[in-house]
């Protein structure tokens, strides 16, 4: 392997990493006692910000510390590359594409993107913190899983 495929690969795994952290910070924390923050995110309205988005400073602020880090570190450079490479996907799937905080519409009519707004648009479907299904920000389980799981634990809003 070529020394210059390495931080392509730290890159990529750390890409991945973050989606299985973030469903376990996902589900557990901010689901969990990190609800306080993520409440606004389930709750209509018209703000341009909401309480949610201090997780995307706290990790933000991670990436930037451990950036700084890998001046001493190399690899850990890379990671925070991978961090923000996840958080730039995060904001165009999750903000853009799903909760429509830009400036353009846009509903995907087929194929992963459709099977991710429409699995995080049933995440959304019950009201409040418990009894929610797919965790992830960019990946879906299967949509027929989803609305079994949602019709089995009988939380779907009326």
């Amino acid at each position: 392997m070529s020394d210059a495929a390495v931080p392509l690969l730290i890159v990529l795994a750390t890409v991945a990493g973050t989606e299985f952290a973030a469903v376990v910070i996902h589900r557990y924390v901010m689901h969990g006692f990190g609800w306080g923050w993520h409440r606004s995110h389930h709750e209509a309205h018209d703000d341009l910000l909401e309480e949610n988005d201090l997780y995307a400073v706290f990790f933000a602020g991670f990436a930037v510390a451990l950036m700084v880090a890998g001046h001493w570190v190399a690899p850990l450079f890379w990671i925070s590359i991978g961090l923000v490479v996840y958080g730039v996907l995060y904001f165009m799937v999750h903000d853009g594409l799903v909760h429509q905080r830009w400036p353009f519409r846009h509903v995907p009519r087929r194929g992963y993107l459709k099977r991710l707004y429409q699995a995080h648009k049933m995440h959304h479907a019950v009201e409040g913190r418990d009894g929610t299904v797919s965790f992830g920000f960019l990946y879906a389980p299967p949509l027929e899983k989803l609305r079994e799981d949602l019709r089995r634990n009988g939380t779907l809003r009326r």
